[in-house]
């Protein structure tokens, strides 16, 4: 049986509120999430981590802090290249390799995403995978839609979602 994960934590600020960046020992990137959603972030840990977690405050793990700085200025691409490890059902994990094949600057709607994740009809099971992605941001479920086109349900709230999809210069309704 393994024993609880040891993980590294750290924070940043951003244009739209503190980030909160957690990476392994190995420098893959675990979870992102705001501070004001830090209940959150322990829930989606303790999901992919039964185990349980101990958390080591540690400057710029795996250089995850520096990278999401450099995303936040301006570097859009930098998210592309970081490591991701998450844990997750087979179709969660489906659902979060399709949410990064979705270039920076595009937005799909909650149908196409489930598509992209090879199960068409699945359209509110590929909602719910997006909305357990641990990852936010690298993991891009701010790039999801609805199928009106409107901005709907990103965890960190829709005025920063709003806020991302214009940093990456998507088109908003």
């Amino acid at each position: 049986m393994t024993g609880p994960s040891s993980l590294l934590i750290d924070r940043t600020a951003t244009p739209i509120g503190e980030l909160i960046v957690v990476a392994d020992g190995d420098g893959a990137l675990r979870a992102v999430d705001w501070t004001d959603h830090e209940d959150r972030l322990h829930r989606l840990l303790r999901l992919h981590h039964p185990a349980g977690y101990a958390l080591r405050a540690v400057p710029d793990p795996g250089g995850l802090t520096r990278a999401m700085d450099a995303y936040f200025a301006g570097d859009l691409a930098i998210i592309d290249r970081l490591p991701v490890k998450t844990g997750g059902t087979p179709f969660q994990r489906a659902v979060w390799a399709a949410l990064r094949g979705i270039p920076c600057g595009a937005t799909v709607t909650y149908r196409a995403l489930a598509a992209l994740a090879g199960r068409p009809a699945a359209v509110r099971a590929a909602g719910h995978a997006n909305g357990a992605n641990p990852v936010g941001i690298v993991v891009p479920c701010h790039r999801v839609i609805g199928s009106d086109g409107t901005l709907t349900g990103y965890g960190g709230g829709v005025e920063r979602k709003r806020w991302l999809l214009a940093h990456e210069g998507a088109r908003q309704p």
